[in-house]
């Protein structure tokens, strides 16, 4: 009974984001790309490396990129701690711009039933050379159901993030995802996800982006 509540609770989040990708036809089309690779050091630590490429402009254009590095120490299977620094560069104007950004993240872990949920807490500090450093914080709050099929473990889920910033912008942007991770080997796992993108622009209006995401971890 529950496991069919929590099949069609998914289903209704996924039919959900079909309505919301189809009524902003105009907002843009992205494709984002992630490579993680994990090396555990110790009981419960590992170094961490990320790097990120996205296309934008109905995928045609790349605009974006990042690479993270970083070290999670994770406390009895429910908080992680993680300290990171991640370079990142954006395209404006054909000419790309840096920005340093270290950041300290909190995420606890617990179950509920069959469940597993995740709220990952990060705060970042974000340097410019082109305009004035800002904190930004983020919250996301994922719910998963992992579940066997045919000796694959396959992990559906939907997670929201909200940003707010220190800049005077306040509540500036909101992801919502849907998607699924599942395991090719014991090192190599995947994530394929569809996002909604909304930011916040000038005169208090929102615009938005459909992203069509992939993600690759290596676990050494």
């Amino acid at each position: 009974m529950l496991k069919n509540i929590i099949k069609s609770f998914l289903i209704l989040c996924l039919a959900t984001i079909s309505f919301k990708a189809y009524a902003y036809d105009n907002g843009d089309f992205q494709i984002w790309h992630t490579e993680n690779q994990d090396l555990q050091i110790g009981k419960g630590t590992k170094l961490t490396q990320e790097e990120e490429w996205r296309f934008g402009e109905n995928a045609s254009e790349f605009y974006y990129q990042h690479y993270d590095w970083g070290v999670v120490y994770g406390f009895d299977k429910r908080l992680d701690i993680g300290l990171n620094y991640r370079q990142v560069y954006e395209k404006y104007k054909k000419k790309w711009r840096e920005e340093n950004r270290p950041h300290v993240n909190a995420t606890i872990k617990f179950d509920l039933w069959k469940l597993k949920l995740e709220d990952r807490n990060r705060i970042e500090y974000r340097h410019f050379r082109y305009k004035d450093d800002f904190i930004r914080y983020r919250n996301k709050l994922a719910i998963k159901y992992p579940f066997d099929f045919q000796g694959i473990k396959i992990i559906p889920y939907v997670s929201d993030e909200i940003f707010i910033a220190s800049n005077g912008t306040g509540f500036n942007e909101n992801r919502f995802y849907a998607g699924a991770e599942f395991g090719v080997t014991k090192h190599v796992k995947c994530d394929i996800y569809y996002l909604l993108k909304d930011n916040r622009i000038k005169n208090a209006k929102w615009s938005c982006a459909n992203v069509l995401g992939a993600k690759l971890k290596i676990i050494f």
